[in-house]
């Protein structure tokens, strides 16, 4: 009995044929995994970082800068004595100090600067949920289509399992003398053309895999399962207000985040134009000796006041005009663009769901005729050529009734991405 346990032990360990349990993603799952991993969103996230960066870069200038110093320097010469003779001297001098700077007006310059380094946080911030809404869309699409390539092969396994009966009753009535050799013929080619589709399905899980995993923005196995239904999240068919989710939409308030930076911007240009007035101190000691023991300080007031640049500030209050115009412009073209976006993507969605109910309609006929047709070619009630009609019509409906399920749930997914839905759109 021991040596029989042990050799079943390992079989099951060494057995070639022995393979790992498939991983099964849930809809839940993929976005949080995505929302880890996928390069896009490390991306957005680095350059949000980078942006907040650079806001702390523009404040530090009005706080005051403090820099210290030390050094000890050497100074010789030679000179000739009333002998007449070359005399060389040196003296050394050591010094250590601070010295600060105050900003006290720069004609609203950094002031400007820093508003429009906010307001560049705000369009990094809504760059990053257009990526996201972006990602989610692609995350969806991917899943929606794995979900698809699973269902279509128990689809097509249960329609090599039909053509394999029909080839069995074709070639009962052929051998009976009641049927020709081109109906078996047929009835044999459409039993291959299903075993070939079964294969083909097979061929397209491992593509639809591929392209989740890619999705995921995962760099290892992809020997993955998806669980999920072909059922809507958005059940209110009503029509939005388009005006209303447009200002809402995280690229247009990232247009509008531009716009407002490029006001200050232009602000901060004209300030070129303006004195700088800063508030200067210095504190130290010097001496020919270390340490040094002679005191020195120094406190005032600079003003410094640009008169001729070569032209500088005059090109960049210009080229500051201009972006605010061009910013300006985006904002309406873009208005205009998500608008039509969303109309054209409600409409889409809503035409996919009434497709369902039509699709779903020509399923049940189909259904209903091939069980009525099969019934009376057993009979010889009807011919070969009518019958494989009907039959080839139920193998078309359930392709497409499958279509039409996977085409809701990607329009739904696109619809979600017009008005800017994010990944964690659902909860």
């Amino acid at each position: 009995m021991k040596k029989t346990i042990i050799l079943f032990v390992l079989f099951v360990l060494f057995c070639p044929c022995y393979v790992s349990a498939v991983e099964v993603l849930t809809w839940d799952s993929c976005l949080r995994e995505a929302g880890r991993n996928h390069p896009e969103l490390i991306s957005a996230t680095e350059n949000l970082k980078q942006v907040k960066a650079d806001k702390k870069v523009t404040i530090s200038s009005v706080l005051p800068q403090i820099s210290s110093e030390a050094g000890r320097t050497r100074n010789g010469s030679k000179v000739k004595n009333s002998s007449g003779q070359t005399v060389s001297t040196t003296t050394d001098n050591y010094s250590y100090g601070i010295t600060a700077q105050q900003l006290l007006f720069d004609g609203f310059k950094t002031t400007s600067d820093i508003n429009a380094a906010s307001e560049n946080i705000n369009a990094s911030q809504f760059d990053f949920n257009v990526v996201s809404s972006n990602v989610r869309l692609a995350v969806r699409s991917a899943f929606v289509g794995l979900l698809r390539a699973q269902k279509l092969i128990d689809i097509t396994k249960d329609i090599a399992v039909r053509r394999k009966q029909n080839l069995d009753m074709v070639k009962l009535r052929y051998e009976a003398g009641t049927e020709h050799e081109g109906s078996l013929l047929t009835a044999e080619a459409d039993l291959q053309q299903a075993e070939f589709e079964i294969v083909q399905a097979e061929r397209n899980v491992l593509l639809a895999q591929r392209q989740l995993v890619n999705e995921l923005g995962r760099n290892g196995s992809y020997d993955i399962e998806v669980n999920g239904e072909f059922a809507l999240s958005e059940t209110d068919r009503g029509k939005p207000d388009f005006d209303v989710l447009a200002d809402n939409t995280p690229f247009l308030r990232e247009l509008i985040s531009k716009k407002e930076s490029a006001k200050y911007g232009l602000k901060s240009a004209k300030g070129d134009f303006f004195p700088q007035i800063y508030l200067n101190g210095s504190l130290g000691k010097s001496a020919a000796e270390w340490p040094p023991d002679g005191e020195k300080w120094s406190a005032g007031v600079s003003l410094s006041l640009p008169i001729f640049e070569g032209g500088s500030n005059i090109a960049k209050f210009f080229k500051a005009k201009s972006e605010l115009v061009e910013a300006e412009a985006d904002v309406e073209s873009g208005r205009d663009d998500v608008l039509y976006t969303l109309e054209e993507a409600w409409n889409d969605f809503q035409n996919k769901i009434d497709k369902i109910y039509v699709q779903r309609k020509y399923l049940e006929a189909a259904e209903k005729r091939a069980k009525i047709a099969n019934a009376e070619y057993s009979s010889g009630l009807i011919s070969f050529d009518d019958w494989i009609i009907i039959e080839d019509n139920l193998v078309s409906q359930k392709k497409s009734f499958l279509d039409a399920q996977s085409n809701m749930l990607i329009a739904e997914a696109a619809w979600i991405q017009a008005k800017g839905g994010v990944l964690d759109y659902e909860s």
